[in-house]
């Protein structure tokens, strides 16, 4: 009889191994599923291949927006106040950087200036935290220069204080903190 009971024992053991193997290949096949048929949210037909062709190819973007006529010549930076756009030229009259801002309540008048000063970072006249601050003009008393806010915000400024902060995202700002150093010509185009 002990001969009996190993035999079924090891017949059992057997049939719990192959049914541990099954749920285990079971398993891991739902694993590599994708999500959206695990989760029932549709029959697979209903999702898009994936786009294997297409593979590296981005979309092109819109063109920049070309560079001003009316602004000069050489190595500049150039303020659309229309645009809201700042573009970083360099000596061949080409744009090395374009990118939009976020004017400031105060607006210098169109013409040629020169950054007067720098700083890598203060509090902004909204008691904002700022950084990469190049300053250019004074327009009634209130310094106007380009910034970007640490948290990365660029909120449209509340009318109703005085500021001269034209804001720009931080990657913009370290850009243009590069490009324009002290003396650096700003033309301010309408």
């Amino acid at each position: 009889m002990p001969a009996k009971s190993s035999t079924i024992v090891t017949a059992l053991t057997a049939a719990a191994l192959v049914a541990i193997g099954v749920l285990g290949y079971q398993a891991s096949a739902s694993a590599s599923a994708p999500l959206t048929a695990v989760r029932g949210d549709g029959p697979a037909t209903d999702r898009k291949p994936p786009a294997h062709d297409q593979a590296g190819k981005k979309e092109p973007g819109p063109a920049p927006a070309p560079v001003p006529a009316a602004s000069g010549t050489g190595k500049r930076v150039v303020y659309g106040l229309g645009a809201k756009r700042v573009w970083l030229v360099g000596a061949d009259g080409k744009a090395q950087r374009t990118f939009p801002v976020t004017p400031s309540t105060v607006s210098p008048a169109p013409g040629a200036y020169a950054v007067t000063s720098r700083s890598v970072s203060v509090t902004g006249s909204d008691g904002v935290a700022i950084e990469h601050v190049v300053r250019f003009a004074t327009v009634n008393g209130v310094v106007v220069g380009f910034s970007a806010a640490v948290d990365g915000s660029t909120p449209a400024p509340d009318g109703a204080k005085k500021t001269g902060g034209i804001r720009e995202s931080r990657d913009d700002g370290k850009a243009l903190w590069d490009f324009a150093l002290r003396g650096a010509k700003i033309v301010v185009v309408s």
